[in-house]
């Protein structure tokens, strides 16, 4: 099996799927734009061989990169980067060379617009915030007099919560107009609840064969966009409504053979046309694992290997891997750079060593989003994992 790896170096632990790809037989190629000699050498080891790009936004340097590989190795099996950013052109390089274990351009559209994952929300079931795609301001003042304020305006493509804002007035209102951005934006209903994630890795029969749910108290678009910092946790295991919803959502989407992260809003009081307090309205799909080292935080979480299970559904259809031992919380806690604490890194380590699994500093480009000093350890419980992330973010 010939299996294209994209930017096998970002995010740095992304090498264990090459790794775990590799111990299964398979004949790993990777393209990238970072030079060679700065792989890490579990990545190397892995990777039969490595094709370096310039720029990886330039399409016609990527094609002649697959092309250079289809010819000296044959027909290409799978393409994949698990990353957000690269989801479209994954599937146009595949559409190009007939790559069929994967979304086409034409399914990538659908799991990248906002607005498109309405319809398929419906087909599962899953109640979901009205929405407006911003045409005009006439048009969204007229959407504005059927849901009020506060209203959330977003990319209708777009990675993460970049380029998120709330709208509690008509002062914000005017100033998103004045300035709208050229790229489509859509319009949606606040919503009061707690964001959690439905994680898992379905195989060729849109079946999970690994689950995991990540609990997110915090705004995404307020860490952004108001530089706090990042905290949220891998809960031990998932409640049977959510694991019902993710589901249907599997397979409203028609999702094979991925490792997927889905969002939902966990209502934290009633929503008129939306459900109940503890009732899951769905968010929105993201057709590759959670963001930045939550996968390691799963493997940690559940005594599992979910880039082993990722690999084996690759290569067989199925998990092999069994049950690891008891499931337990894992948190992330995160710190800014510029920002004074009330306990010391020192402070932070003295208390929470035994526990600590990870420790690092986290990449510029995905700080914005996940701080610049991270720290990971495991829980006992909700609570545990609480009282971590409040020694390690209490500003002074």
């Amino acid at each position: 099996m010939n299996f294209i790896f994209i930017s096998p170096q970002f995010p740095h632990t992304y090498w264990n799927f090459c790794d775990r790809l590799r111990r299964n037989g398979v004949n790993v190629l990777g393209i990238g734009d970072a030079p060679y000699d700065s792989l890490e050498e579990p990545l190397k080891r892995a990777l039969t061989e490595y094709y370096r790009v310039d720029n990886m936004e330039d399409y016609g340097q990527m094609f002649r990169a697959v092309a250079f590989f289809s010819f000296k190795y044959g027909k290409i099996d799978w393409l994949e980067s698990n990353n957000e950013y690269w989801l479209e052109q994954d599937a146009r390089l595949r559409t190009d060379f007939h790559i069929t274990t994967g979304a086409d351009e034409r399914e990538a559209a659908a799991f990248k617009s906002k607005s498109g994952m309405k319809a398929y929300y419906a087909k599962a079931d899953v109640p979901t915030a009205r929405c407006h795609k911003i045409k005009n301001r006439k048009a969204a003042e007229k959407f504005l007099q059927e849901v009020g304020y506060p209203v959330i305006v977003k990319p209708d493509i777009g990675v993460g919560a970049n380029d998120t804002y709330r709208l509690d007035n008509q002062e914000q209102f005017d100033a998103f107009f004045n300035a709208l951005p050229s790229v489509p934006y859509v319009m949606e209903e606040f919503i009061t609840g707690d964001i959690v994630s439905y994680d898992a890795i379905t195989n060729g029969q849109m079946e999970p064969v690994f689950e995991s749910m990540g609990c997110f108290p915090p705004s995404i678009m307020d860490i952004v966009n108001e530089n706090r910092e990042l905290s949220y946790y891998v809960a031990a295991d998932v409640p049977e409504k959510l694991a019902e919803l993710g589901r249907a959502t599997i397979k409203a989407f028609r999702v094979k053979s991925r490792f997927v992260h889905f969002e939902f809003f966990r209502l934290t009081k009633d929503k008129k046309g939306l459900g109940k307090k503890g009732d899951y309205v769905g968010l929105e799909v993201n057709m590759r694992p959670a963001g930045g080292y939550t996968p390691d935080m799963m493997n940690f979480a559940h005594s599992t290997d979910v880039y082993q299970i990722w690999a084996d559904m690759v290569t067989t259809g199925e998990r092999r891997l069994p049950p690891g031992g008891d499931d337990h919380f894992c948190v992330y806690a995160s710190r800014r750079d510029g920002v004074s604490y009330v306990h010391t890194h020192k402070e932070v380590l003295e208390r929470y060593g035994g526990k600590l699994v990870m420790c690092e500093r986290m990449p510029d480009a995905i700080a914005p989003a996940m701080g610049n000093q991270m720290y990971t350890a495991h829980a006992e419980d909700q609570q545990t994992a609480k009282e971590f992330i409040r020694f390690v973010t209490e500003r002074a």
